[in-house]
């Protein structure tokens, strides 16, 4: 099913306040994976939801845009019941290869390291996308209304008001509470006054789809250089998908090259391990930053996935992030409503914020951490990280703590993420 055909069969919006004065419990703002996965996660919750998207098609879909889904992002998939819709169009990776530019010793993280079947896996958007909206489009308490535009929204102590616009009518919704899910630049964020600190970084990162001659043997690398990380995603198909960070004149340089040039610049980082390459489609670049709210929660307002957070794309850590955000508000105002509490409440959002926040604080200051390290040629740092992967690969407890980390193990792991 097309995005354009699913858009056709969305249920109408239901505009009839209940006895409370409320048309739903819970109105999400963002149609994407994260805002999907909350409202998938949310099925048998007993909480009615309207979840609003601006656009037919995102910017996402139109670029290819590919992720690494962590093993928990992906137990937690399975725990809403949505997994076995995902898994025949992704990629699974059974070793990750960390190397630092031409030193010789690489970190090989294997499964036998964990115990399990696969380390994780490589999707593109829509291969997530679809199955999330054909999901969240059986949901009985789930109205999915696209394109939809948000005009303002008001809060009050016991209402959330939000005005939205839908082809030239506008309507008028009453809430309990209100989700943003709107991305790194949400107008909700910033219509509610909460402030951001970060910065962007001096490197830009170049996306790209790769065919190669031989078989990526279901291998993920991260190369480390002193321009910055490059690594290797496999995908069905024998493809890969190339995530490429530079300073920003030489990610603008190597975009402006023809293909056969840019081949050549690839395949010198990429290396001959898997022969000749075949560059598919277009590339594309991105400006890489690190953003972290000051707040995750107001009354009646939670922040998830990119409106709250970004960081840099070592490790492929943003989108698990913002599905673990999902997963964790979804916990929490659920039990808050079968305990009967008012889930817009500050001291029940306080929950989700406190959960969240130190974590993703964490792994955006290991993220800076490792691009700060290893995009770096100062001698002694150069020996200290050398020194660190050769420890790494022969010491397993730490070994196993760093994967564990990289792949969303530690910290505290919601109940969908348990099955």
């Amino acid at each position: 099913m097309s995005l354009t055909q699913f858009t056709q069969t969305l249920s109408p919006l239901h505009t009839a306040p209940d006895n409370r004065g409320y048309d739903y419990d819970l109105v999400i703002v963002g149609g994407g994976i994260v805002g999907l996965t909350l409202a998938a996660a949310l099925k048998n919750s007993g909480l009615s939801i309207l979840l609003i998207e601006a656009r037919v098609t995102s910017a996402a879909v139109a670029k290819g845009q590919a992720y690494a889904v962590h093993l928990l992002s992906a137990r937690i998939f399975q725990g809403i019941g949505i997994w076995d819709k995902i898994l025949p169009n992704i990629a699974k990776y059974r070793q990750v290869r960390l190397s630092d530019a031409d030193y010789p010793d690489v970190v090989n993280f294997q499964t036998t390291d964990l115990g399990t079947q696969e380390l994780g896996y490589v999707a593109e958007h829509f291969a997530l996308l679809a199955p999330l909206q054909e999901f969240v489009q059986s949901c009985s308490n789930v109205t999915y209304l696209c394109p939809a535009e948000v005009v303002n929204t008001q809060n009050e102590p016991d209402i959330v008001t939000v005005n939205i616009k839908v082809a030239d009518e506008y309507r008028t919704i009453r809430s309990k509470l209100l989700v943003a899910a709107d991305g790194s630049k949400s107008p909700i964020r910033q219509a509610a006054g909460i402030k951001t600190k970060g910065w962007k970084y001096w490197q830009s990162c170049i996306v790209a789809f790769v065919r190669p001659e031989k078989s990526h043997n279901y291998t993920a690398y991260e190369k480390f250089w002193t321009s910055g990380p490059f690594a290797i995603l496999p995908l069905p198909g024998n493809r890969c998908r190339i995530v490429w960070t530079a300073p920003h004149a030489e990610a603008k340089a190597l975009c402006a090259l023809s293909d056969a040039e840019f081949l050549a610049e690839l395949t010198q980082r990429y290396g001959n391990q898997m022969g000749k390459l075949e560059l598919l489609g277009d590339r594309f670049i991105f400006q890489v930053q690190l953003m972290q709210s000051d707040r995750y929660v107001l009354p009646r307002l939670a922040l998830v996935g990119d409106a709250a957070h970004n960081c840099h794309p070592v490790g492929g850590q943003g989108l698990n992030l913002g599905i673990r955000d999902a997963a964790a508000l979804a916990e929490v105002i659920q039990t808050a409503h079968q305990a009967g509490a008012d889930i817009g409440k500050i001291e029940v959002l306080k929950q989700y914020e406190h959960w969240r926040k130190k974590e993703n604080l964490a792994i955006l200051g290991f993220t800076d951490l490792l691009d700060r390290v290893f995009s770096n040629n100062f001698l002694p740092v150069v020996i200290i990280r050398r020194l660190g992967l050769w420890f790494m690969q022969r010491v397993p407890m730490l070994k196993i703590f760093a994967l564990k980390l990289m792949i969303g193990l530690k910290g505290k792991t919601p109940e969908l993420g348990k099955s």
